[in-house]
């Protein structure tokens, strides 16, 4: 009998099978191959009246994938190696289902790292599918299907918005209920003193006793007016304190910190722990570099532990060495360990030649932060010092840095820097060269930016590790949201839409109610609570407050215009759409009519004929759709035939060095639409012919990033990550590649 192992993601599949051996046959599900149906009456996909009974259908695109899953199937014993979390354990649930195993025929096995001791490790714990964790998917499925489907349809209907969601809704709120909080702040000026000396600044304490904020200028220059020329040292004080490290990354806080420090989106960032997560190919092996990246927990495993300890004694020295401190996380599940690499020996500089730029950016966050939640906390000694002068108190401060600790490796920030005082003695007295009145005012409190959003989700216990970045995605692409300068900025429609939920659906769509029920599901999981009861009690408090909403919502109407429509005569309308607003027939849909849209910049044509087809000309267009959407382009008349395209305006010059388009960037400069640098010592080695040229990749997972192919391509399709050399491998006579640092390696790996 052949072993057949099932796992979600076809870069998966192929790591694990190099692990396994012949015996084993290693596929992949992409995701899940079931989910609610569409069809019936209400298009629930669910029977409500028979006790909440699912329907389920194989999802458009995959019937061929199950046809093969089935084959394979057949005379094996299979292995079901789904993600380790709530999701993998329904799709393995919908796997054993329609492939119809019986219990003699399949395992479950689950791993939270891609690494070949982690894998076999897996296959000596084998077990059988959970059904509390499958009920608590379907429970989660079941209610996001009705609020989502039911309320999104509503709101269609009346108010042209395009959805609501369980977690997305409150999410929303969150961010409009904010957003009305700043426009209702009025500002106001308050009053700061400081008394600046030579090598010293002391600011402003308390005056007869009174630590009040100074709001009135005319308190301020009384103050100022009261003072004498001499200031008293009245208290010198040292305080050692100590600062802890922080703990290993938890999805949430990878999120937060890949937001502040390397400004991705959290779905950018889940992306990219993705592919850490399933691996790369290092050397001979093919790894994966990261455990699990949806977890609410700090905690390490022992051996990892055992594994770091050892590491830091041996780079930074036994003083380095701290304990773990795992800060439990209220509404923590604890499933998975924290975010870690999956072996400390691979370092982010050993790492680097394998990965993008933005794959090597998020693997050195992630062990960083994991290397130093282990190492011992730095140390500080601070100096402050009071003044007195005519009933008034003064202040400054000063630190310095007694032992770097994690900082050692983690890197000392400007806040870590020492600031040095001079040596003071008590009862002396110093004169200022100057007391300021400087005028501030009252700020709103920021808006939200993915990340600050993110951690009060968590805080609130609203969603959990795997839909934050969903949810972020979800009402960026509805246009409930925009960014401006990472700050979350609600759009007309987003506080319309919060406006309207609140009014009809505060019961549901809150924050208390949310994370009660993510609470539930928890329970559910755990085979402690009824999910059956649970959604039977969800609906019965649904259903009239729907039904009341269906009944007294008003119909938002289309804004009319002085403009008539050529056809029917009737005005045209503001009418919205996923591209944007437009004009049409107030008198839809009797008449249909869609004025067209008009852009001086659409349809320009450069003259340049298409270097390409040789027989369209380059057109300057704008961008109509997506996230470019109002930008020019510069693409072939002929297009579809033709479906040349630049992102910068062409030239009607030609690349010196291989002859391609010349193209200008909105800065003015000139660059090659190859973007090519010519090399003439370098002579391919494939073809022997051409000449090795650095380019930069257009499209893709890799856009941006530069790689060196031959110029004789297409007949040469030769292509190396780093720059080849005239030098070849001692023992394989491969040529020898540099990297960016300038170190030489064999391009055989």
């Amino acid at each position: 009998m052949k072993n057949l192992i099932i796992v979600e993601s076809p870069s998966k599949s192929k790591t694990i099978e190099s692990y396994m051996g012949e015996n084993y046959k290693v596929m992949s599900s992409l995701g899940h191959i079931r989910d609610l149906a569409t069809t019936g009456k209400d298009g629930l996909g669910i029977d409500i009246e028979n006790d909440f009974k699912p329907n389920y259908q194989i999802i458009k695109g995959k019937a061929q994938l199950v046809r093969e899953l089935k084959q394979a199937a057949k005379n094996s014993h299979v292995y079901l190696a789904t993600d380790p979390d709530r999701e993998g354990e329904a799709i393995s649930f919908h796997l054993k289902e329609v492939l119809n195993l019986s219990d003699d025929d399949y395992e479950r096995i689950e791993f939270h790292e891609i690494t070949k001791p982690a894998i076999k490790e897996a296959f000596l714990h084998p077990r059988k599918i959970n059904y509390d964790l499958v009920k608590s998917q379907e429970t989660r499925r079941m209610l996001d299907r009705i609020i989502g489907f039911k309320v999104s349809k509503l709101l269609q209907s009346k108010i042209k918005s395009k959805s609501a969601g369980r977690v997305q809704s409150v999410a929303l709120k969150l961010i409009c209920d904010l957003e009305e909080e700043i426009k209702a702040f009025v500002s106001t000026p308050y009053y700061e003193l400081k008394a600046l000396f030579d090598d010293f600044q002391a600011d402003f304490v308390s005056y007869k006793g009174n630590k009040d904020q100074i709001v009135e200028l005319a308190r301020a220059q009384e103050i100022k007016a009261s003072l004498k020329p001499d200031f008293t040292v009245s208290s010198i004080e040292f305080k050692d304190f100590k600062r802890e490290s922080k703990p290993a990354y938890t999805t949430s806080t990878m999120q937060q910190d890949a937001s502040n420090k390397l400004n991705y989106q959290s779905n950018r960032t889940m992306r990219i722990a993705q592919a850490l997560y399933e691996g790369k190919k290092i050397g001979s092996e093919h790894v994966g570099l990261i455990t699990y990246m949806r977890t609410d927990s700090t905690r390490l495993a022992d051996i990892f532990v055992s594994e770091a300890s050892d590491y830091i004694k041996k780079e930074y020295g036994d003083k380095y060495l701290g304990h773990t401190h795992i800060k439990a996380q209220k509404l923590a599940q604890d499933a998975h360990e924290a975010i870690r690499p999956t072996s400390i020996n691979r370092t982010p500089d050993m790492m680097k030649r394998y990965l993008s730029q933005e794959e090597y950016n998020l693997y050195k966050l992630i062990y960083n932060r994991t290397i130093t939640s282990l190492m011992s906390p730095a140390e500080f000694k601070r100096e402050t010092v009071l003044f007195n002068n005519n009933e008034t108190v003064w202040k400054t401060t000063g630190q310095t840095l007694v032992f770097d600790g994690y900082l050692k490796a983690y890197g000392i920030d400007e806040d870590d820097r020492n600031k040095y005082l001079p040596d003071f003695k008590e009862s002396e007295d110093l004169t200022a060269n100057e007391v300021t009145i400087e005028e501030l005012f009252t700020k709103p409190k920021q808006r939200f930016t993915e990340a600050s959003l993110i951690k009060e989700m968590e805080e609130l216990g609203i969603g959990r590790p795997s839909t934050y970045a969903t949810t972020m995605s979800v009402l960026k692409e509805r246009e409930y949201i925009s960014v401006d300068k990472k700050n979350l900025v609600p759009t007309e429609q987003g506080m319309t839409t919060s406006k309207v939920l609140n009014e009809y659906f505060h019961q549901i769509f809150n924050v208390k109610y949310t994370a009660n029920m993510e609470t539930i599901l928890d329970k559910i999981s755990k085979g402690e609570y009824d999910y059956k009861k649970e959604l039977h009690d969800f609906y019965n408090e649904f259903l009239p407050i729907y039904e009341n909403a269906w009944k007294n919502m008003e119909k938002l109407q289309p804004v009319l215009t002085d403009e008539l429509c050529p056809l029917c005569g009737s005005p045209l309308a503001v009418r919205k759409s996923k591209y944007g607003e437009f004009l049409a027939c107030s008198n839809y849909p009797t008449c249909k009519y869609i004025k067209p849209a008009e852009n001086p910049n659409d349809n320009v044509d450069t003259g340049i004929i298409c270097p390409k087809c040789g027989e369209g000309h380059i057109i300057q267009k704008v961008a109509k759709t997506g996230r470019n959407k109002g930008n020019l382009f510069y693409a072939c008349s002929n297009y579809p035939k033709c479906r040349n395209i630049y992102a910068d305006k062409p030239l009607d010059e030609r690349c010196p060095n291989c002859g391609e388009l010349m193209l200008i960037d909105k800065e003015g400069n000139k660059y090659c639409s190859a973007h090519c640098e010519a090399n003439s010592n370098i002579v391919c080695p494939v073809c022997g012919k051409g000449h090795i040229v650095k380019r930069v990749a257009k499209r893709g997972k890799t856009a941006g990033n530069v790689f060196y192919a031959c110029d004789q391509f297409p007949r040469c399709k030769a292509l190396f990550v780093d720059m080849p050399t005239s030098e070849h491998c001692e023992i394989c006579n491969s040529v020898m590649l540099k990297n960016k640092d300038g170190q030489l390696y064999c391009s055989n790996s």
